[in-house]
């Protein structure tokens, strides 16, 4: 589930689609809210994803938590139809208290200078620690060169995080399979973990429907 709408601009977002309304991202496009944003009941939200009959629910941005007290009974209504949950945040929201006692999992992704946005608003330590106070939250940092690795060791040590994940910059499976062969070394030298972009490498940068 896709939610529109997001508290950060990265230059290099792959979804600007859910938030740039005026071009400022790479793709210089100013989308239209009308077109791309469909609002809709807790019910209607609930009944489409269950009738999916998928166990796992990723929720993504957009900025999830910024709309999370409306997230929260979709959330609910899920878990209780035996639906296990995930969200996707970028870190700057301090989460519910209320979703400590829901069972899902945080995919927290806390963005890097090269995202063109001020560390005070990409970095909220706060928020960070929140999340990693949840059980199972995973820190998930996408980097374009292994020169960014530095970056994140300074926020992973300065904020104590753990199950921390990193991902190459990309949007084709040609740059996926090069920033993956150019982080592999360096990532496994600090003990994290790498992952690549399943779906980027399926279908290229193709937008869903």
């Amino acid at each position: 589930m896709r939610l529109g709408g997001c508290n950060l601009t990265c230059t290099w977002c792959d979804t600007p689609y859910t938030w740039d309304w005026t071009g400022s991202s790479e793709s210089g496009v100013a989308h239209q809210p009308s077109r791309e944003l469909h609002p809709m009941t807790v019910e209607e939200v609930t009944e489409r994803l269950l009738a999916y009959g998928t166990p796992l629910v990723v929720v993504s941005g957009g900025e999830p938590l910024s709309q999370q007290l409306r997230l929260l009974p979709v959330v609910e209504n899920l878990r209780a139809g035996g639906v296990d949950v995930e969200i996707e945040t970028n870190g700057t929201v301090v989460p519910a208290p209320q979703w400590a006692a829901t069972g899902v999992r945080f995919n927290v992704s806390p963005k890097l200078a090269h995202s063109g946005v001020a560390k005070s608003r990409r970095i909220v330590p706060g928020a960070l620690t929140a999340l990693r106070a949840l059980p199972g939250t995973c820190f998930k940092f996408v980097c374009a060169a292994p020169d960014d690795l530095a970056e994140v060791e300074e926020v992973v040590r300065a904020h104590a995080l753990d199950n921390v994940w990193i991902m190459p910059r990309g949007q084709s499976p040609e740059e996926i399979a090069d920033g993956l062969r150019a982080l592999a070394d360096p990532v496994g030298v600090r003990r994290w973990n790498l992952t690549g972009r399943l779906h980027v490498t399926v279908w290229g940068n193709q937008r869903g429907v």
